[in-house]
Order: C-alpha cells, then sequence, then structure tokens
C-alpha cells in the first residue's frame, strides 16, 4: 500500500504541474502569464491580465488536473489515496517541475479537490468563496475563506488525524501563497475585480 500511496504523490504532483495558465498564455496569447499582474499561472492573474475567456479556460483546466489526480487517487489508494493525490496535485500546481517551480496558488485545484473528497464541506466552502466574491469583489479574501472555512468544518466533523491536519496544511499552503494578497487587503490596496492590470 505504500507503493501505491507513493505513486499517488507523484503522479498527483506531476499532473498539478501540467500548468493550464502557463500553456494557455504562451500558445494562444504569446505571453507568460507570470510576466504580468500578480506573477503567477493562477485563473485569478489570467482573468486580471488577459480577461474572462483565458480566465476560465484557466480555471477549468485546473480543475480537470485535480478531479484526474483524485480519481488516480481513489483507484489507487481509496480515500486516503484522494488525500494524498489532492495535497500534491495542489503542490504541484503552486511549484510546478515543468516550469522553474513558479506556479500558481492552488485555489482552483483545491475547490475540485474540496467537492470530490469531502462533497459537503467542500460546496459549502466553495458557496461561502461566491458569497464573500460577490460581496467585496475580492477574489483572495473569497479564496482565502474557502480554505478556511473548509479546514474548520473538516476539522470539527471528521477524524482530526488525518483529515483535519490534511485540510489545515491545504489552508496553511493557500494562506502562504496569497501572503502578498493578505497584506495588500490588510493595507485596503488590493485589486478588486474589473480593476485592470496596468
Amino acid at each position: 500500500m505504500t507503493i501505491r500511496y507513493l505513486l499517488c504523490a507523484v503522479l498527483g504532483y506531476l499532473l498539478g504541474s501540467i500548468s493550464t495558465g502557463i500553456l494557455y498564455s504562451r500558445h494562444f496569447l504569446g505571453k507568460d502569464v507570470r510576466t504580468a499582474g500578480s506573477n503567477n499561472s493562477g485563473a485569478s492573474n489570467m482573468l486580471r491580465v488577459h480577461g474572462l475567456k483565458p480566465g476560465v479556460i484557466t480555471f477549468v483546466g485546473d480543475c480537470v488536473k485535480a478531479i484526474i489526480a483524485i480519481v488516480i487517487g481513489k483507484i489507487l489508494g481509496a480515500q486516503h489515496g484522494a488525500l494524498i493525490a489532492g495535497l500534491f496535485v495542489v503542490l504541484g500546481h503552486n511549484w510546478p517541475v515543468f516550469f522553474s517551480f513558479q506556479g500558481g496558488k492552488g485555489i482552483a485545484c483545491c475547490s475540485a479537490v474540496f467537492i470530490l473528497c469531502y462533497p459537503a464541506w467542500g460546496i459549502t466552502a466553495v458557496l461561502l468563496c461566491l458569497i464573500t466574491i460577490y460581496a467585496t469583489r475580492y477574489i483572495s479574501l473569497g479564496s482565502l475563506v474557502m480554505t478556511a472555512s473548509f479546514a474548520l468544518l473538516v476539522t470539527i466533523f471528521e477524524p482530526f488525524w488525518p483529515v483535519g491536519i490534511w485540510s489545515i496544511v491545504l489552508m496553511l499552503l493557500a494562506f502562504y501563497r496569497h501572503r502578498g494578497n493578505i497584506d495588500r487587503l490588510l493595507k485596503g490596496t488590493e485589486r478588486k475585480i474589473g480593476q485592470k492590470e496596468k
């Protein structure tokens, strides 16, 4: 079983390293999205720099690779395999081996991982994210609310080990990747939806 879990981790990481934003921006827009905006490959930066369609395509692509990782994880190692694959697909997305370890912030991947692994808590967290974004127009704040609320719900209603720890690790990864956003939110300088990158 240890070998199966290792395969879940390796395959999850490699899938995560396939960056939709980088591939799409390079091949269809002629410019690596990491050279503009917040300098990452995620869907929100694609939305900010290139507009709605590239942003949606990036979000969907990043969700799809997370879905594939979770399916593989469940086939190889049941629920624990899915948790491992889910964690590593986010790690691969954030630090992709194929793209100099410079990727996104993992939110699209997290949303798919949350819903597939724990549907009730995942859907609740995603809805809270959407409500926060709608109310404040801050994508980053919605992302932080999503990961924090999911971790809270899972920690309360699921076994703390390993599931609660797993959810907290994913939350901490998201907060770490959003540390610049958190600083700007506190200072009131974070960009809202609709504010174009100059």
